[in-house]
């Protein structure tokens, strides 16, 4: 899950659905398992969604069309809410996401996102239907997500906005580093702190 983070510039997934929440994204017969493996999750990811009831795919959902595919899933407005479990931000980086899009998330979700190496980027309802009506017109659609100058733009039809992100956690995504590796990274200079201060 470990990438650094520059410029990604990738084909999308888009799902237009509102709300949807962290069961759906990973049900939660799926939290009893004892691995953290990216396969096991991303293998899961919309599992009632992508499969039938008897475990055939379901062709009408967008993760089994071929028409689409890439780094950045497109999702409609409240995304990731209900319940907190980090299993949905680990299911989405094991499925090859890097980029969330949508024009809202909920709160903890973003954040376990964000934990997760995988980047949630904010954009505006009226540049989220623009992009959707991009991608359904050319499925080729590419995006370009800067995270070091915090744009995202639509390359079909030009257009950008400005996304925010917290200044730490765009320094960890940039270098790949998690909370223990931002400390392990700053242990000289902790211990010079306590050194002083003895």
């Amino acid at each position: 899950m470990k990438q650094k983070f520059d410029i990604i510039t990738s084909t999308c997934v888009p799902l237009p659905l509102e709300n949807v929440d962290t069961d759906q994204i990973i049900p939660a017969r799926f939290l009893k398992a004892t691995t953290r493996e990216e396969s096991f999750f991303g293998e899961n990811l919309f599992r009632d969604w992508r499969y039938n009831a008897d475990g055939s795919l379901n062709k009408d959902f967008v993760l089994n069309n071929p028409k689409y595919s890439g780094e950045i899933l497109v999702a409609g407005k409240n995304f990731g809410s209900g319940s907190s479990r980090e299993h949905a931000a680990w299911a989405i980086a094991g499925y090859g996401f890097r980029v969330v899009i949508s024009s809202f998330f909920a709160d903890i979700h973003k954040n376990n996102e964000l934990n997760n190496f995988v980047l949630p980027v904010v954009v505006t309802e009226d540049f989220l239907a623009s992009l959707f009506d991009s991608i359904e017109n050319d499925p080729a659609t590419v995006v370009e997500v800067d995270l070091p100058n915090q744009t995202v733009t639509n390359k079909a039809t030009g257009e950008s906005e400005r996304f925010e992100i917290n200044g730490y956690k765009k320094y960890c995504l940039m270098n790949a580093l998690d909370d223990i590796d931002f400390l392990l990274e700053n242990k000289a200079k902790t211990e010079a702190w306590e050194d002083a201060r003895r």
